[in-house]
């Protein structure tokens, strides 16, 4: 199971940077991120800043650590070197993409918000990564470099709709390998990701996760795909949010895709719900190769009873020995 919580590193800079951060910014800037406000009007200062890396950093750490996770599943020789964290606020992702890549050599962080980007270079001061780099810009709009891995994490959402391919494909242009967007769990954001995702294909690329296939994604009208990561909340990160609980739930959506010479491991399944555990079966519903199902493994099969009691939603899953499919 990846490991979600904050590098050691990190904890200790982000401590040692928002110190003197009020809750009253944080509690604004939640506001602001679930009015689909961007950044670029919620943040416009250093102490904004300061309260954005506080509140949402942690969050938004866990969700890109876990869809990284799910690509390195599928694509498990991928090693980049060279990373664009694209919209990368406070080097989120360049801090999850070296937890999930030892070998990562160089970082650039791009973002329009200059008050973001110092909060990044002063964290990054710690980071494992040798060499990282702050610019400003929109995306990957500019960039003449190409990389190994680009990682757009919740910045797709801050775009206009007219906006999203043109960004998209331009971030798929910039990538030699694996192109991963992370976007907030919510029908709006699912959606607009699922256009991006019909014009990656177009342009050539393969998924490599969540989908089990190349199709048209098969869920319903109103329906959205969509996981939860729940990450443990520390003191500091509860006091910035004004929370009791020691913990936090993060609903997020994701899509990996890679260059076709990037040969992806196949995944019969991967579940889209959280699974079921009833005392004779586990029900598990799943997208797979041939669409939506809904997969019951019995208890009198005890193996694969005891594995689907393991399972977790987003999980990619072989056939089970023993189910059912209702």
């Amino acid at each position: 199971m990846v490991d979600v919580r904050l590098p050691g590193a990190l904890q200790s800079a982000l401590a040692e940077l928002t110190a003197g951060s009020e809750r009253m910014r944080a509690t604004a800037l939640s506001s602001a991120y679930r009015a689909h406000r961007p950044s670029s009007v919620a943040v416009t200062g250093s102490a904004e800043a300061a309260a954005y890396a506080a509140t949402r950093m942690p969050a938004t750490y866990a969700a890109i650590a876990t869809a990284l996770a799910a690509t390195i599943a599928q694509l498990p020789a991928f090693a980049p070197s060279r990373l664009l964290d694209a919209g990368a606020g406070p080097g989120t992702a360049t801090w999850a993409a070296a937890a999930a890549f030892p070998g990562l050599e160089r970082a650039v962080q791009l973002d329009h918000n200059r008050a973001l980007l110092a909060v990044g270079a002063a964290l990054a001061q710690a980071s494992p990564v040798p060499r990282v780099e702050q610019r400003l810009g929109e995306l990957a709009v500019g960039v003449a470099d190409r990389f190994d891995l680009v990682v757009a994490g919740y910045a797709l959402t801050e775009l206009p709709d007219v906006r999203l391919l043109e960004v998209a494909r331009d971030l798929w242009a910039h990538c030699d390998g694996v192109l991963v967007l992370v976007e907030p769990g919510r029908t709006r954001d699912y959606e607009r990701l699922m256009r991006v995702r019909a014009a990656l294909l177009e342009a050539g690329a393969r998924i490599v996760a969540p989908c089990p296939h190349e199709r048209p994604c098969p869920l319903p009208s109103g329906d959205w795909c969509h996981f939860s990561v729940r990450l443990p909340r520390l003191r500091g990160h509860r006091q910035a949010k004004g929370g009791t609980l020691g913990y936090e739930d993060e609903k997020f959506s994701y899509l990996a895709v890679a260059r076709p010479a990037l040969a992806a491991q196949g995944v019969a399944a991967r579940i889209i719900r959280p699974p079921i555990a009833r005392k004779f079966e586990v029900e598990l519903p799943v997208c797979t190769a041939e669409g939506l199902a809904q997969w019951r493994v019995p208890k009198r099969d005890a193996a694969a009873f005891k594995a689907a009691r393991k399972l977790a939603w987003g999980d990619a899953v072989a056939l089970v020995d023993g189910q059912d499919e209702g």
